[in-house]
């Protein structure tokens, strides 16, 4: 599969363009995702099952701190993939620059605040009784590799802004099988317990890191910065930090979710309930890799056109990017309905979250058809800019939708309460989505085209 540069975004046809950026992306995701995957399975029978619902208290607080990084990455990237676009590769350098600064001067500040609060921070996201102690030795090593994540993370969306996504697929493979190669040494020949899972983990990001910089530092790279691009330039931060802060709202509202989940499942079941919540939350990753590589795949070639004007091409990848995110969100919808117990038994044989899971995860996933529009809509806005939509758009499901039900079902259907959340949510907020993008297409790109 040839790679294709930051001009052929602008002219290949935009089915074949999104294969070739879909695809590698998917793969990426889905190594990523297998990675989580399988170091949870490892971790629940290596250790045990609460070891899982210890890693699911800690993952909201380190995913928080290095989603600043993606969502820097991703706010820049739409800057560069325009700047391309309208061939200014100035713009496009000191964007690059500037979100390596911002990156490693934001991130490390978030982990110290992380580190010394740590006794407050885990026992807030659900890391209370048997829970606690393992959580807080895996958030403390884990913690300290966080800002290498963040410019792996940060990296990994410039290196797709510039058309290059086989390069970005092998930045997301890399941690994905270092971290299963060193979990293996580190957990089930050293016996280092929640220690080696921490220390695997961390090692992946170091080893991402190392292959991005050598990217960026290798002839594969357009963006060759100096020293003068990374000085923080206000205008290039004010963009950065609007669109950014889409992405980083959304992760956000993702960490106040696993909060609020931990804590209310911890309160309704226990650990069985955060442990199964554990385990769907691992499937959300792994199952939809296919609709979430179609998203990023999209992002830089509408990014791309919208900023050379080819509005016609942005309305095409609009539609077909729909068409196909849909087409495998149902295929991933039917093969969970089908074997929730099978899935399950991979993780754990613990009667009680086998007992509790399957039924917990054809809820979470009954509306998955449908989200598609609900992804491709708010990544459109954050591709052309448009800053406040893309923002609104991306909170509307989990901040004005799931949030508020779930607390407020359980009080009247208990624990059934939150897992129904999941699927009203996604129905509403694809509904509002739906609106948004039809009247954005009708009145912008249609209008721009028909001139």
């Amino acid at each position: 599969m040839a790679n294709v540069t930051s001009q052929d975004l602008g002219k290949q046809p935009i089915t074949k363009l999104l294969v070739k950026q879909a695809v590698p992306a998917s793969i990426g995701i889905l190594v990523m995702s297998l990675n989580i995957l399988v170091d949870t399975i490892f971790v629940g029978n290596w250790i045990g099952p609460i070891a899982i619902a210890a890693i699911n208290v800690v993952l909201p607080v380190s995913f928080f701190i290095a989603a600043l990084g993606m969502s820097i990455g991703v706010g820049g990237s739409s800057i560069i993939s325009r700047a391309l676009g309208s061939n200014d590769v100035l713009k496009a350098l000191k964007t690059f620059g500037n979100q390596i600064t911002l990156t490693v001067l934001i991130t490390v500040v978030f982990v110290v605040f992380g580190l010394l609060y740590v006794n407050d921070i885990i026992p807030a996201f659900g890391g209370k009784g048997d829970i606690f102690d393992p959580a807080k030795i895996y958030y403390k090593i884990v913690l300290y590799g966080v800002p290498v994540l963040a410019l792996c993370m940060m990296g990994n969306t410039v290196i797709r802004a510039e058309g290059k996504p086989k390069f970005a697929m092998y930045a997301m493979m890399i941690p994905s099988v270092g971290n299963l190669i060193l979990d293996f040494f580190f957990i089930n020949i050293f016996d280092w317990g929640m220690a080696g899972a921490a220390w695997a983990t961390t090692g992946s990001y170091i080893l991402c890191f190392f292959f991005i910089l050598w990217f960026f530092l290798s002839k594969n790279s357009e963006l060759k910065i100096n020293l003068t691009h990374f000085g923080l330039d206000l205008p290039v931060v004010k963009e950065i930090a609007s669109l950014g802060f889409v992405t980083l709202s959304r992760q956000a509202i993702v960490s106040v979710t696993y909060l609020l989940m931990n804590n209310i499942l911890y309160d309704l079941g226990g650990e069985t309930s955060v442990t199964a919540y554990a385990i769907v939350g691992r499937m959300l990753m792994f199952a939809l890799f296919p609709v979430f590589g179609i998203t990023q795949g999209f992002l830089p070639i509408a990014g791309f056109n919208y900023g050379a004007k080819h509005y016609d091409r942005v309305r095409q990848t609009i539609n077909k990017a729909i068409k196909y995110a849909a087409l495998l969100a149902t295929v991933v919808f039917i093969f969970l309905m089908a074997f929730p117990e099978t899935i399950t038994k991979m993780f754990t044989q613990d009667a009680e979250v086998l007992k509790e899971t399957p039924s917990a995860m054809r809820w979470v996933f009954a509306a998955t058809p449908i989200i598609a529009i609900q992804l491709i809509g708010a990544a459109y806005f954050q591709a052309i800019g448009k800053a406040i939509p893309a923002l609104l758009l991306t909170l509307t499901r989990q901040g004005f939708f799931f949030i508020p039900l779930i607390l407020i079902l359980p009080n009247y259907f208990g624990e059934l309460g939150v897992w129904i959340s999941f699927p009203i949510a996604d129905v509403l907020s694809t509904i509002v989505t739906a609106f948004f993008l039809y009247r954005e297409v009708r009145l912008n790109l249609i209008s721009e085209v028909n001139q």
